[in-house]
């Protein structure tokens, strides 16, 4: 019997450009609940664009996608987004819980006081991300580590089915990058979310990630992480000679147009 459950991200003969420039084209992508995919690719190859295509802020140049079975505006209730890191100013007054509850008020401006329905979702979210211990300190104070987990803390808020994450890891150090993507596994795991991570290093998610949705030159590439992080693959996305070497624990992926390294699958992945 089919399946009836309905995917969190459907993207059917997609293309995207601007100009004469395009950043993907016929793309055919189907993320289910509780999956965790990994978008990967140089600067400006279309990963942020991505996300901003399934948040509803722009559209296909060609190509349908549905979130949930609606419409990317339709279904902005559903998602959760964590952005990248971006540094507060020392002096503003906002405490860690009034950047959680932006999750609730949609970040309008003024704060809004919690009310006795509010509350205990502020407080059930910041326990879920370990962050209560800290949630009324000014917001500028806290270190990068402990304000990635209250805009995680934000994007759960609402029990979203999907949770977009740009960049979500960077300036982070390693103890807390793993913080950060065990909370997002524990998540879709626990709630059948599904988790779309772009990120321009594999290393840190990779024993969480069930597949990689590669996008390089205007080509893509979609599959696990074995079948995509290989000489051929990359080669041919790129349309030119690019060499995926391993050096001890980790891959140097080496090319004209192409610089990352990238850890190899854990034997303790749950890569499937």
């Amino acid at each position: 019997m089919a399946s009836t459950v309905e995917p969190a991200v459907q993207v059917l003969h997609g293309a995207l450009r601007f100009g004469t420039r395009t950043l993907f084209d016929q793309l055919d992508l189907t993320v289910m609940p509780g999956e965790f995919l990994a978008v990967l690719g140089p600067n400006g190859a279309g990963k942020s664009s991505l996300l901003r295509v399934l948040l509803g802020r722009i559209q296909l140049t060609a190509g349908t996608v549905r979130i949930g079975g609606a419409e990317p505006r339709e279904a902005r209730s559903q998602i959760g987004s964590i952005p990248q890191q971006r540094a507060f100013d020392v002096d503003l007054p906002i405490r860690g819980r009034d950047l959680v509850q932006f999750g609730l008020d949609g970040g309008r401006l003024g704060l809004c006081r919690s009310s006795r329905r509010t509350r205990p979702l502020i407080d059930g979210a910041l326990r879920a991300v370990g962050a209560t211990s800290f949630a009324d300190a000014p917001l500028g104070t806290l270190s990068g580590g402990e304000q990635q987990r209250l805009r995680v803390a934000q994007a759960l808020l609402t029990n979203p089915d999907l949770l977009l994450c740009d960049e979500p890891l960077l300036s982070l150090d390693p103890a807390n990058q793993q913080t950060v993507c065990r909370l997002l596994d524990e998540r879709r795991h626990q709630a059948g979310t599904a988790v779309v991570f772009v990120t321009h290093d594999i290393n840190p998610v990779l024993p969480f990630v069930d597949r990689v949705l590669y996008i390089a030159a205007g080509q893509w590439a979609l599959g696990t992480p074995h079948e995509i992080l290989t000489t051929a693959q990359l080669s041919q996305l790129y349309g030119s000679p690019v060499a995926v070497v391993r050096i001890g624990d980790r891959i140097l992926i080496v090319g004209d147009t192409a610089a990352h390294e990238h850890e190899p699958p854990s034997t303790r992945s749950t890569v499937r």
